[in-house]
């Protein structure tokens, strides 16, 4: 695990659907600084994103509502998200999780499932910054979305 003096908090800054795509991108922005950058996520996961940006819970639990019950269910909370390594144009993620004995376990992930679990969980989204420091630009309001996979 990354040491906290080297994670910087995250925020998602927007999510990209394109039509006819099966890949779509979410852009996360430093909370705190001016980089961002942006991954490649499924049509899946980008739904289930802006569900829970927008406040929309299905009538039936979907994968990610499911996990998230099955965590709390365990008597367990999403204590953070960190994004943590980037390695031939894919990101690493673990969710950390913290027991009802205030243990701490990080669990591997892919960062749009990660990212999910964040938002649903109102927790922490940070980064490396060593792959901040790979992956950041200054945002100018015009993010060329290369093709970094998750």
């Amino acid at each position: 695990m990354t040491s906290d003096s080297a994670m910087i908090e995250m925020v998602l800054g927007r999510v990209v659907f394109q039509d006819g795509s099966s890949h779509q991108y979410i852009y996360l922005s430093e909370s705190q600084g001016k980089r961002g950058f942006p991954i490649v996520i499924g049509s899946n996961e980008a739904g289930e994103i802006l569900r829970v940006v927008r406040g929309e819970e299905p009538v039936r639990p979907l994968t990610h509502q499911l996990c998230y019950s099955a965590i709390e269910a365990l008597g367990a909370n999403v204590e953070r998200v960190d994004i943590v390594d980037l390695r031939e144009n894919t990101f690493f993620a673990q969710v950390v999780l913290r027991g009802a004995g205030g243990d701490c376990t990080a669990v591997d992930a892919r960062p749009s499932d990660a990212i999910a679990l964040a938002l649903r969980a109102r927790c922490p989204l940070r980064v490396a910054t060593t792959v901040l420091d790979q992956a950041g630009t200054e945002e100018d309001g015009k993010p060329g979305f290369p093709g970094q996979a998750s």
